[in-house]
């Protein structure tokens, strides 16, 4: 008898159905960050390790230990930015993750220069977001407007009255081709 089967970890049931769409988003975004600070921090590194060598002419990098623990964002910055990320839209988080790994590419940034730039990615999205969202307002306006107008089309074309063109025969009419006939006074109009 295993001892998994006891415990619930192994059942996919129960861990994704504990996960909201913001959590994941959370978690993917601020893994993403993570990852990307310890490439730069890595490349960091090589950088100043290529600087070593080409200053003294010897390599002492097999004398040299790093400390494990690299550059860390504060809490209150990974806070503020975790609060950024939980208003991204799930569907926002891929092109996240793809302009930040261009940004990264393009610029080269240091590892202090990574949670800026990476800020920055999140405030233009937030932007994108507010602007197809005015402009779904604004389709949506102008769909109803088209609606209510196409309607009062309809409802102009299926009432027309054309005031020139009667059939009903009026007292006026009946004067006016009568001439010195004598005068006839109709108490109902003829149909």
């Amino acid at each position: 008898m295993s001892l998994s089967s006891w415990f619930r970890w192994n059942d996919p049931q129960c861990r994704i159905s504990q996960r909201s769409p913001v959590d994941m988003v959370i978690e993917t975004l601020m893994m993403e960050l993570n990852w990307q600070l310890k490439q730069a921090e890595r490349q960091q590194r090589e950088r100043e390790k290529e600087y070593r060598k080409i200053t003294t002419g010897v390599d002492y990098s097999w004398l040299v230990s790093y400390p494990r623990h690299g550059y860390e964002i504060s809490p209150g910055e990974r806070l503020q930015l975790e609060d950024s990320c939980s208003k991204v839209h799930p569907s926002y988080c891929g092109p996240v993750i793809l302009r930040f790994r261009q940004l990264i590419a393009e610029y080269d940034p240091e590892v202090q220069e990574v949670a800026s730039l990476f800020r920055s990615v999140l405030t233009e999205a937030f932007e994108k977001m507010k602007e197809e969202e005015e402009s779904k307002k604004l389709a949506n306006q102008w769909n109803t407007r088209r609606a209510l107008s196409l309607s009062l089309t309809t409802f102009k074309s299926r009432s027309r009255i054309y005031p020139f063109n009667s059939d009903i025969k009026t007292i006026s009419e009946d004067v006016e081709q009568s001439g010195d006939r004598a005068r006839r006074v109709w108490s109902m109009p003829e149909f």
